[in-house]
């Protein structure tokens, strides 16, 4: 990998490589509570929601019944910054696996805002919001990020070049390098997780996710929503609330 050029991308990947999920993992789940053995056969046969369904569904969601919402898996594929999956990972309510740099040695890829990335902060922490930065802000922000980049990884090349190991090399890598890994939870904690990291109006809750990680959201989102359409829809009109 020495010698390959240096990459910056302003972008997120996310792909759902597996899942086992419906709305009917949802409705066979609670149903059990009052029919018990009779649901086998629903849950067994793969058969999907109804319209008749959507309101029990409703009711799960709007009075917090989670437990049914937890009968299925989706399995994510990401690629993101290294700072992206730091923050990603305070949530635990998945099963991560991330590539390591003990084991291979790092491509450079990394980081760099675009240009419609907001930069100035206003207001004091827990009441701010985020405006456009000026042209020479951004050009400013670029240039500076892509000549730290570029030092570090060519920092790093000369240790690997020398022997040194690459669990140490790696020590001057920024936190803006790519990283990739794969990410399984279930439904409800992937509304969890969207409940805070997307920024939605009519969100009962408002939260205001780093713009980086909500990119990631929005991703894994869109990709949820044709395999669990009730699920989802229910999810926004009862104010993103996870149940």
């Amino acid at each position: 990998m020495a010698g390959e050029k240096i990459q910056f991308r302003s972008d997120v990947t996310v792909e759902l490589v597996r899942h086992s999920a419906s709305d009917a993992d949802v409705l066979f789940a609670a149903r059990v509570s009052t029919q018990g053995e009779a649901t086998l056969e629903s849950a067994s046969s793969g058969a999907a929601a109804g319209e008749r369904d959507q309101g029990l569904i409703n009711y799960l969601m709007r009075d917090r019944h989670g437990s049914p919402f937890e009968h299925n898996s989706l399995t994510f594929y990401v690629q993101a910054p290294i700072f992206v999956f730091r923050e990603f990972m305070r949530h635990r309510i998945a099963s991560y696996n991330e590539e390591s740099g003990r084991y291979r040695e790092l491509r450079p890829v990394f980081y760099v805002p675009g240009p419609e990335r907001k930069l100035v902060q206003v207001g004091k922490p827990g009441a701010y919001d985020f405006e456009d930065g000026t042209p020479e802000q951004t050009t400013m922000v670029q240039d500076e990020i892509k000549a730290v980049c570029t030092g570090a990884y060519e920092s790093y090349q000369r240790m690997l070049a020398e022997g040194v190991a690459r669990e140490v090399a790696r020590a001057v890598l920024p936190v803006t390098l790519y990283s990739s890994m794969y990410v399984t939870m279930n439904a409800r904690s992937l509304m969890n997780f969207l409940s805070l990291r997307t920024k939605r109006e009519g969100t009962r809750f408002p939260s205001f996710p780093q713009r980086e990680i909500e990119m990631v959201a929005e991703k894994m989102e869109n990709l949820w929503v044709p395999l669990m359409p009730m699920t989802a829809a229910t999810f926004s009109e009862n104010g993103r609330v996870a149940p």
